[in-house]
This record gives structure tokens, sequence and C-alpha cells, in this order.
């Protein structure tokens, strides 16, 4: 069994081993299954069943995964899209939205996977990754590390609102923001001790986190804290799989209060969808932010582990585009929102995880979590991952802004307007579309459009679009 691993999954050729994906793996499903209870608690405010999104999107994310790991050979998770599963919940669904019914948002979903599936077929897909240039590439990953950091930090509460000056720091007498702050400290400097062997250095992220996990849970417990927010389990609910038939099949199977689309009534949502003219932009905003999520993360992760040609900037293969292509497919139907690769795979990645041997190991934990969930809830406190988040986040911005052309006005501008725009708009692809059109913007004026591929002057002009169909899209909602 050890031969066929290191054969199947290459780690001698990838310079790792079964420890060191096993440690990996694990790493970044602590980093990531924080996705399950807040999946569940977003996809709810639209009339979803918590329980059944919960269990549907550990199915997913495992199978999903699976696929990921067997075609691409990476460690890289897919899951539901945070950003994506918000828009489903409050723009597409509720009073507050456009006004449809969480069934017929699926169903709308469910057009969008079609889609996204047809064009990871193509060669559509990769030729738009090729037609980055180099620098773009950079800053796409740059901005990939400034996201997960922040998002690390607003999570924990170490940045927060303000009215008066839009964000600020939060409060260091919230022992939950203390601990993540420490906790930053302890794992960036556990990164950079100089031992013999490095071990320590190699061992910061899962030392750093199970520390501040056990110190968390010590203060919760121990100063009878009321403080949701410090790590602490409730072992007496989340065991065994629940509520997936109110979920499954957009709950055509479910309970009448539910508000289950029985039989016809199914039909009748799916032509609720096919006649609102707001439906087509609300698919192609969907597929296009899922379309550049995808692109950063396998830029951002890919180059790690193998995935990139460094030589010619491509994908090798068509494995990640047919793996994340039917998790879009699949997860309408099993009652999820829309999947997409993860940024956080990259945590893993830097904990040691090189192949896809690690990835089916975060599957596996995925699938057990739809039944024993409460043996790692310790893990999904945003105080617990905000320190790896932060210190990955800021390993992936200087790799890659150290090797930017800067003296080229193009690519420096487009770094600083992506990051900038990533970081306010918490959007990497909204981000990545302004520095784009930046980077554009300057070739123009500097009579140096010709160093453009016509398809890059095409995503260019998309993204304009995008943007004005979701304005239209908000406004109307």
């Amino acid at each position: 069994m050890k031969e066929f691993i290191y054969k199947k999954f290459k780690l001698s050729e990838r310079g790792s081993t079964i420890p060191r994906e096993l440690i990996g793996g694990l790493v970044t499903f602590l980093a990531i299954c924080y996705i399950l209870p807040v999946n569940a608690s977003i996809l709810n405010d639209c009339g979803m069943d918590p329980s059944g999104v919960f269990a549907s999107t550990a199915i997913v994310t495992a199978i999903a995964t699976i696929l990921m790991s067997l075609l691409s050979n990476t460690p890289i998770v897919i899951s539901a899209g945070m950003g994506l599963n918000a828009y489903l919940a409050y723009t597409i669904c509720g009073p507050n939205g456009l006004g449809f019914t969480w069934q017929e948002g699926l169903i709308l979903q469910t057009f969008t996977g079609l889609i996204f599936f047809a064009i990871s077929l193509t060669p559509l897909r990769k030729k738009i990754i090729e037609s980055f240039p180099p620098d773009l590439r950079r800053v796409i990953s740059a901005g990939l590390g400034s996201f997960i950091a922040f998002v690390g930090l607003s999570g924990a509460g170490v940045i927060v609102n303000s009215e008066e000056t839009l964000v600020k720091f939060g409060s260091l007498s919230d022992p939950a923001v203390l601990l993540s702050v420490i906790g930053i400290v302890v794992i960036v400097g556990l990164m950079f001790v100089k031992t013999k062997k490095g071990i320590l250095a190699s061992l910061a992220i899962p030392i750093g986190m199970i520390a501040t996990a056990l110190i968390g849970m010590l203060l919760y417990y121990v100063t009878g804290s009321s403080n949701n927010a410090l790590p602490h389990v409730d072992f007496s609910s989340g065991w065994g799989i629940k509520g997936i038939e109110e979920v499954f099949l957009y709950g055509v199977f479910g309970s009448a209060s539910n508000g289950a689309a029985k039989g016809g009534d199914f039909w009748k949502a799916v032509l609720n969808v096919l006649k609102n003219p707001l439906s087509y932009a609300a698919i192609f905003s969907f597929v296009f932010v899922n379309l550049f999520n995808t692109t950063a993360v396998l830029f951002g992760v890919g180059k790690k582990v193998g995935l990139v040609n460094e030589n010619t900037g491509t994908i090798r293969g068509k494995g990640p585009f047919i793996a994340d292509g039917t998790a879009a497919l699949i997860c309408s139907p099993l009652g999820t929102s829309l999947n997409t690769s993860f940024a956080e795979s990259v945590i893993g990645v830097e904990a040691g995880a090189k192949t896809g041997f690690a990835g089916l190991f975060v599957a596996a934990l995925f699938g057990l979590s739809a039944v024993i969930f409460p043996v790692f809830e310790l893990f999904t406190f945003s105080c617990v991952n905000c320190a790896i988040l932060v210190a990955v986040g800021g390993i992936i911005f200087v790799n890659n802004l150290k090797d930017l052309s800067w003296k080229d006005p193009a690519a420096g501008f487009a770094a600083f307007i992506a990051v900038l725009m990533i970081v306010l708009t918490y959007s990497l692809t909204t981000g990545i579309g302004f520095g784009l059109i930046v980077f554009i913007a300057i070739k123009l004026f500097s009579r140096r459009g010709k160093e453009i591929s016509p398809i890059l002057y095409l995503i260019g002009a998309f993204y304009l679009v995008s943007f004005a169909l979701d304005e239209m899209v908000k406004h109307v909602a």
C-alpha cells in the first residue's frame, strides 16, 4: 500500500512523504471546516434547513475534493464559496433581495453549473488563464494572500466596522481578539525560528493552531466566560446526518413547512426562473465570479504544487477544470450553494501538503464531519484560524510581489489597485477586475496596447459588463 501511494501520487517527485501529507491535510481541514456551520447559517437566512445544508455541504465538499485530488494530484479543496453563498441568500433570495425562493435560487445555480461545466470542458478556460501575463499572475496570487489575511483579521474581530473610519482595530479587552493577536505573533515567530533541521518552523502552523485552540478553550471553561467567540465544543448536538431530505433535489422530498417545491410546483419554479430577465444577469455574475475565483486559487496554490508550468504559465491538464466544473454542477441538486476552489488550501501546502493524497485525507475528514462534527468544532472558531490566515497570506503576498516588474508602471499600479480593492470590497474577483482594467488602461495610454492579448481585452470588457449587471441586480433588489 505504501509503495502504491508513493507511486500513484508521486510523493517522492514532489519532495513529500505520507506523514507530511497527512499533517498538511489535517491543517487544511482544520482551517476550512468553519465553512460547514457558516454556510448552514447563511443559507438558513433564505429559508433552507440548516442541518440539511450542513450535511450537504460536507458531502459535496468530500466528493469534489476527491475529484480534484485524483484528477490533478493537488491538495486543493473545493467547497461552498464564501461570497457566493451570501449572494444567493441575500441578493437572489429573501425579502430584501430579488425575491426568488430558495428552490428557485438553487435552480438558477443549476443553470450556472451547467454553463460553468460546459466551459470547463472546452479550451476556453485554459485560454483565459494563459492570456494573463506573468506580472498579472503575480498580482492575482498576491491579492489572494491579502484577501485570506483580511478574512482572518475581520472574522476574528481584530479588524471591525467603524462609522467614522469604515474599519478600525478591534478591542484587546475582548479575550478572543487578544487570543487572535497572540496567535499571530506566536505562529509568525515560530515560522522563522532557526533550528538544525527546521522542524519547529515546518510545524509552526499546526503547533500554533492547537496551542491557540487549547488556550482559548481553557479560558472559556475555567473563567466561565459567556464569550461565545472563544473556542468551546457542544457535544450535545450535531451528531449524525440530519435534514438532508429538506434540501436534496430542491426540497421535493421535504416537508410542507419547508416550502418544498412538490411535483408540478417544481417545474413552475423552473419556469419562473426562465421567465425572469434578472435571472440571466444573476447567472452571468455567478459564472463570472466562480471562473475568476478558481483562476486566482489555481494560480496562487497551483504553482506551489507543480500544477502551473513555470515557463508557460499554463495549468497542466484538464483535471482541475473538470473537478471544479463538476462541483458547480452537483452542488445545487444536492442542496448547497455554489462550490469553488478554496484559497485556504494554500495553508495546508505551507504545512507540508504537496499532492492529492493530502486532498483525499481532507475529503475523508469532511465526510466524517457530516456525522461527527462536534469532534472538529473546536477549530472552527475565527480566533483559532486568524493567525494561520494572516501568516500564510503574508507569505503568499511577499513571495509574489518580490518578483513583480516594479519598473513597469502598469504592473506596479495594477498590483496596488488590485490589492487595495480586494481588501476594501472584500471580493477577490472585484479587486482582480479593477487591477486588470488599470493594467490595460496604462498599457493603452502608454501606447503599449499590442503587448496585451485580444483575450485579455475581452476579459476586461466582460468585467465592465459584470460590474454593470451587478449594479442592475442590486438596484432592482
